[in-house]
């Protein structure tokens, strides 16, 4: 009887328990979907613009050509969009409501509430197009708009943080079925980043290279590859503690998508298809969530985490902070090397 293995995170102190003696092959994981819950309109949906906030990025096919623009304030709202950009109806953080409140030490004493900005990327005009199914030139879009509202969200002088992330599926968050991901400004830098920044620095400091970069030149050569093009790693982490989690990492350093080259763009969206259609083939659709990891200032690698949902942390992860991955990396990573479409 194999041994588990107990290992730790390539940066955070955080522990995970993969547990070979009741390993699973990826494909035990699948589960039949439960139907998404169906509502009288959508108010994602072409035709229901006017059920949104006005769109504050705005991608419209314009004469064959996409334009970039915004929803008017008031009136007849575009319904010739290919992905719309809107503020969250129920947001997690709010825009200051006073100009002085932007100028404050940032805590709960100063002012009672969480400054920030949420908003949702509508993906799509099509209900259920996400990125496993989108078209490249559709997913490119929604990389540009995610670039578009960074840059412009991290000009605003109480911002500190931005989350770019995806929910799908009920199980995973989501709700609502119309594909689309959300993006959070925050006055703090979440302590998971913090603490990964920090474990970064004193990374470069001790050997004078990123760990960024030094994970993926090893990793690129162990069976947790799962692809790789001119630009883009894809690996199942070492120490991950979702099974069937994946990391897209770039090869080139920076600390943010800000500065993604048209190039880089095309390379993403391809990378992040072929990957999520390899899960949602080799899984039976799953849901999962994903999350853009990056810093607004130097010093950070940014890139972009994958955790399918297809297990239930319990007492002990809940209790104690270490998990129990019941699918190796390694076979995580080979049956999503041949899940992928050539």
């Amino acid at each position: 009887m194999p041994y588990n293995e107990l290992r730790k995170d390539y940066l955070l102190d955080r522990w995970v328990v993969i547990a070979k003696e009741r390993s699973k092959r990826p494909t035990d994981l699948a589960k039949a979907r439960p139907e998404a819950a169906k509502s009288a309109a959508c108010p994602l949906c072409v035709g229901n613009e006017h059920m949104t906030p006005p769109a504050v990025l705005l991608l419209q096919s314009v004469d064959g050509e996409v334009k970039r623009g915004h929803d008017p304030p008031e009136g007849q709202r575009p319904t010739n969009w290919l992905v719309r950009t809107i503020p969250n109806m129920y947001p997690a953080f709010t825009h200051p409501q006073r100009s002085e409140d932007a100028l404050k030490i940032f805590s709960t004493a100063d002012f009672g509430y969480a400054i920030g900005l949420h908003e949702v990327v509508v993906e799509s005009p099509i209900h259920e197009e996400g990125p496993a199914d989108a078209s490249l030139p559709q997913l490119e879009l929604v990389i540009e708009s995610y670039i578009d509202r960074f840059r412009a969200l991290a000009a605003k002088s109480y911002v500190k943080y931005i989350s770019i992330f995806r929910n799908y599926g009920l199980e995973a968050g989501a709700s609502l079925s119309h594909a689309h991901s959300q993006i959070i400004a925050t006055p703090m830098i979440p302590t998971m980043i913090k603490e990964e920044k920090q474990a970064a620095d004193n990374y470069q400091k001790e050997q004078g290279r990123c760990v960024f970069c030094d994970i993926i030149e090893r990793e690129v050569k162990t069976q947790r590859l799962i692809m790789e093009n001119e630009d883009f790693a894809v690996i199942a982490p070492y120490a991950s503690i979702n099974p069937m989690e994946f990391w897209i990492l770039p090869k080139r350093h920076a600390p943010n998508i800000g500065n993604l080259t048209p190039e880089e763009v095309k390379s993403l969206a391809a990378t992040l298809k072929s990957s999520l259609k390899a899960l949602k083939d080799l899984v039976n659709d799953p849901p999962y969530n994903y999350g853009i990891h990056q810093t607004i200032e130097e010093g950070y690698h940014w890139h972009l985490e994958v955790y399918p949902k297809l297990s239930t942390w319990a007492g002990f992860e809940k209790s104690t902070g270490v998990y129990i991955n019941t699918v190796t990396p390694e076979s995580a990573a080979e049956a999503l090397k041949k899940a992928i479409k050539p």
